[in-house]
């Protein structure tokens, strides 16, 4: 039995906890055309087209018992007076590690909705699996983990949305070539991925439930904030149509996005890389069923209605800048990478390599130096005011790195293809042993 390491970051889960806390306000439920007041509350029993159910604060899904077309209703936080761009940016404040993550209310939508929850949580479940001092050597800039495990990218769909409708990239805009170096070097060892995995008739009790952290296709937590661009732009009835398109889009994407979780940890370089590339191909899969639908309901606002539903972007700025010092909510990524020198010595002393497996290493690095360089001057996220620009932006931002992933992967399996099994073994080992 493999006991997880909890580190610094595994008080992190608090989240959970006081996510529960900012969640919980009353358990009514809400009917006829107000569902959604007080915690947990759901929509039900409308009748016709075009209308969007509660003004709660949360992630909208559809509401029960209605006829004709779909209709939104949302969870309600049971904080009437707080808006719901106050609730995302709420304090996350740490508490028990075991509880948070055996209770795993990662289910919670209103809690995912808080993208420092989402660090915190993704913090300590990385640092469950590895056995190094303090904080792991791959974290972000930001504090979060791009890789949790075996899984690449956790809570991709949310960091998604975050970015395209309130214009928060603090999540988005911290991928890049570190992550791929990370996946070059794995830090963990098969005892520490083994935290990550399933086993018969056991529910992690002391592991990570990975699948959590992949995403959901539950519409309260995969669903875009429908009832929140609803408030703001009062649709009519034909963009109500084109909102509902959108809103179910966002639900497909996030299923494809969830599809992409590992099945199986991998315990190899190339296995990581290709792991990576899937989990890209897939964030860009979902993109593609997203924003044709945002493009779509976004051009038949009128000015007016553009305006305040960019305006959504500008009020959780402000927001969150009356509670981070005005830290920008974009994070400069082109800037990450100084860490992450190539360890060429300790690669010379382990493997001793021969002249074709040099060769060969050469190339990986001048391959992986062109990709850290390519992704640094790709990453240049501006100050984009409108939601359609920002996806866009999403768009470019990840066919860079799905091109820089294919590239690195090509010349990694053309290196580890001149290894023998002993080289393997040691050139896997060289992330694990990296000290904090």
């Amino acid at each position: 039995m493999v006991r997880p390491v909890i580190g610094i970051a595994a008080m992190a889960l608090a989240s959970l906890l006081a996510g529960a806390a900012m969640a919980r306000g009353g358990g009514g439920h809400g009917g006829g055309h107000g569902g959604g007041h007080g915690g947990g509350g759901h929509g039900g029993g409308h009748h016709g087209g075009g209308h969007f159910g509660g003004h709660g604060f949360g992630h909208a899904h559809f509401g029960g018992g209605h006829h004709g077309g779909a209709r939104f209703a949302s969870h309600g936080f049971g904080h009437h007076g707080a808006s719901f761009s106050q609730i995302r940016n709420a304090a996350v404040h740490p508490a028990g590690f075991r509880h948070a993550m055996s209770s795993l209310s990662l289910r919670n939508g209103r809690l995912l909705s808080n993208p420092a929850a989402r660090v915190q949580i993704a913090a300590a479940a990385a640092l469950a699996g590895w056995h190094g001092g303090g904080n792991g050597w791959w974290q972000h800039a930001g504090g979060g983990y791009g890789w949790v495990g075996p899984l690449f990218w956790p809570f991709a769909y949310n960091d998604i949305y975050d970015y395209t409708i309130w214009g928060d990239g603090l999540g988005f805009w911290n991928y890049g070539y570190p992550d791929l170096y990370a996946g070059i070097f794995g830090p963990y060892g098969y005892e520490g991925l083994s935290v990550y995995s399933r086993q018969p008739g056991r529910r992690h009790a002391r592991g990570v439930p990975l699948e959590e952290l992949c995403g959901s296709d539950r519409r309260e937590i995969a669903g875009l904030p429908i009832d929140q661009i609803a408030d703001a732009v009062q649709p009519t009835e034909a963009q109500g149509a084109s909102l509902d398109e959108l809103a179910n889009a966002s639900v497909q994407a996030a299923a494809i996005i969830r599809a992409s979780c590992p099945a199986q940890p991998a315990a190899t370089a190339p296995g990581r890389l290709a792991a990576m590339q899937q989990r890209i191909e897939a964030m860009i899969n979902a993109v593609n069923i997203v924003q044709p639908a945002l493009e779509k309901f976004y051009g038949a606002l009128d000015d007016e209605q553009k305006a305040r539903f960019n305006a959504l972007a500008a009020e959780q700025r402000r927001t969150a800048s009356a509670g981070n010092g005005n830290a920008p909510l974009v994070r400069d990524c082109g800037a990450q990478g100084a860490g992450q020198a190539w360890p060429a010595q300790e690669i010379e002393t382990r493997l001793h390599p021969n002249d074709t497996q040099r060769a060969a290493l050469q190339a990986l690095q001048d391959t992986s130096a062109k990709v850290n360089d390519d992704l640094k001057a790709a990453c240049q996220p501006g100050e984009l005011m409108t939601p359609t620009a920002r996806m866009a932006e999403i768009r470019k931002r990840l066919d860079a790195m799905l091109k820089g992933v294919k590239a690195v992967r090509a010349a990694l399996d053309d290196f580890y293809a001149t290894l023998n099994d002993e080289q393997k073994a040691q050139f896997e080992a060289i992330g694990q042993r990296r000290a904090s």
